[in-house]
């Protein structure tokens, strides 16, 4: 458990997954949680063409929204971006950015994520700020080289424990079935949260800020993944696309 007031926070980014009728899984998951009182936030990030119906849905339920992008800008000729005031608007209270899909697919860099940081912060909303290594980095050596590089180069000024979560993914991890061992991901967040002392001013409020793991996250290895040191919680992709999978990584928290 983290040294802080904030709790672990169990995200499930459904990426370009879901129609409408994919609502009715989160109705399932709000079924499931009633009485269950976890020790964690649960939060569902669905795609943008869900957030308006999800809203909806969740109501003054526990699942907090988010969204999984945003633009810099607060609005413009920026033809299918969407701004972070945008999802604020929508009911969203968070906004993951730097994904590694976006970092590859789109060509994000640390300063794009940063500006992406900044925009949600300025929003209200919290930047969750994704960073990881691959696999030829891995097996390099250079994994603690590049948390820090990107934790450096991806948190706008301001960050802190109440705007900020850092979701540490290894991206040969993402949608693979691999995940690091328990001493690898214990590692990497102990170097993230040493690394984050400089970005938010001082251990102590670093020592607050929630560091999720996140890559092939599933029921059957939670447990034991969010009882490493300095594991807050979860980013979950495939897994929290169906409420009993998703609820079964929940159950850690239980």
């Amino acid at each position: 458990m983290p040294a802080h007031d904030f709790p672990p926070l169990v995200a499930g980014n459904w990426k370009m997954n879901g129609t409408l009728a994919s609502l009715d899984e989160a109705r399932a998951l709000m079924k499931k949680l009633q009485g269950a009182n976890p020790r964690c936030d649960v939060m569902l990030c669905p795609p943008f063409t869900l957030i308006h119906p999800m809203a909806g849905v969740l109501g003054d339920s526990t699942i907090a929204l988010g969204g999984q992008d945003c633009h810099w800008e607060r609005s413009g000729a920026h033809t299918g971006d969407i701004a972070a005031e945008m999802l604020a608007d929508l009911g969203c209270t968070a906004v993951i950015v730097g994904h590694s899909e976006r970092r590859t697919d789109h060509g994000e860099t640390d300063e794009i994520v940063k500006r992406k940081a900044a925009a949600a912060h300025r929003a209200g909303l919290v930047s969750i700020v994704c960073i990881g290594e691959t696999i030829d980095e891995r097996k390099a050596g250079k994994t603690l080289d590049v948390l820090s590089r990107q934790i450096a180069g991806s948190l706008p000024e301001g960050a802190n424990a109440a705007n900020t979560v850092i979701a540490y993914e290894p991206v040969w991890a993402i949608g693979t079935g691999l995940t690091p061992t328990t001493d690898e991901v214990a590692e990497a967040h102990a170097h993230i949260r040493k690394e984050l002392a400089a970005r938010v001013g001082g251990e102590e409020e670093a020592a607050r800020v929630r560091i999720q793991y996140g890559g092939s996250v599933k029921p059957n290895n939670a447990h034991e993944l969010m009882s490493v040191p300095n594991v807050d919680g979860a980013l979950v992709g495939g897994a929290s696309l169906k409420a009993a999978d998703f609820f079964g990584i929940i159950e850690a928290y239980l």
